[in-house]
């Protein structure tokens, strides 16, 4: 007997824009790139449809959640829910290489791992990692902000997206610190907005109705000492939209929101 929770019904939810053979493009899955205590992590490699002379860049969706609690809560792993799936399959149809991953008990480690295996196998898996993007939403903020002030992998990522994300704690408040007990993602991010990488562009998304205790707070103070700094950002807000406008709001907004990501990570990575 299959005792897996049933799939919730958020997981059935693609993003709300389609494009063009997107749900053509040609998919590696279940590929290990981390040996655990548990078993095995595994990741999924979405690539573009048309050939190519070269390697597609590639883009890591970073995961910021423990698998094991996404799969007991929801009834699979994050890589397997629509939105994520959708998101790769737009991603690759764009002319670029998408990357979804599982985790194990400590995602910030799995980021790491991730990133280091694709370095190692790029010309086995038929990428470019010299040119690498990271995309996170949500709860999957300060683990990608992990991702880009972490010694190993701050020279080598090339631009990074934040979707309606968690950003940094400031000024001693706790915001993302309370978020991260209430919600289970991980935190490891340590340090402020003038940690970051100067030369690394950054696209920030916002919803205008977000409704995430803090959530918009953190994205506006981020912003601010960003511009401060004279950071190479880019920032979007969408006034209308909620939390999980690309799955939840179904409008025109939301697609040119999705359109202005796709955009960027084209022009960032050479695409």
């Amino acid at each position: 007997m299959d005792r897996r929770p049933a799939r919730h019904e958020i997981t059935t939810r693609r993003i709300v824009y389609e494009a063009e053979g997107m749900r053509d493009v040609a998919v590696r899955r279940g590929l290990a790139y981390r040996d655990t205590p548990d078993g095995a992590l595994t990741m999924d490699v979405y690539y573009p449809t048309k050939g190519a002379e070269a390697p597609p860049a590639t883009v890591v969706f970073v995961n910021g959640y423990s698998d094991a609690g996404v799969r007991a809560m929801l009834g699979c792993a994050l890589k397997e829910m629509a939105s994520f799936v959708s998101w790769a399959q737009l991603i690759a149809s764009s002319g670029l290489a998408a990357v979804v991953y599982e985790t194990g008990r400590d995602p910030a480690v799995d980021a790491q791992s991730i990133i280091a295996y694709l370095q190692t196998h790029a010309g086995p898996l038929g990428v470019d990692v010299r040119r690498l993007g990271l995309w996170a939403c949500s709860g999957h903020g300060p683990n990608a902000l992990s991702v880009l002030m972490h010694e190993a992998s701050r020279n080598i990522v090339s631009c990074a997206v934040f979707c309606y994300c968690f950003m940094f704690d400031v000024d001693g408040r706790g915001l993302v610190a309370a978020a991260s007990q209430k919600f289970g993602f991980a935190n490891p991010v340590s340090g402020t907005v003038d940690d970051l990488p100067r030369g690394t562009p950054l696209f920030v998304a916002r919803a205008g109705l977000d409704d995430l205790a803090g959530l918009n707070e953190t994205i506006d103070r981020f912003v601010a000492r960003g511009l401060q700094l004279n950071l190479p950002l880019t920032v979007v807000n969408h006034p209308t939209g909620p939390h999980a406008f690309d799955i939840l709001h179904d409008s025109d907004g939301s697609r040119q929101v999705i359109q202005h990501i796709v955009k960027f990570l084209q022009l960032r990575l050479g695409s």
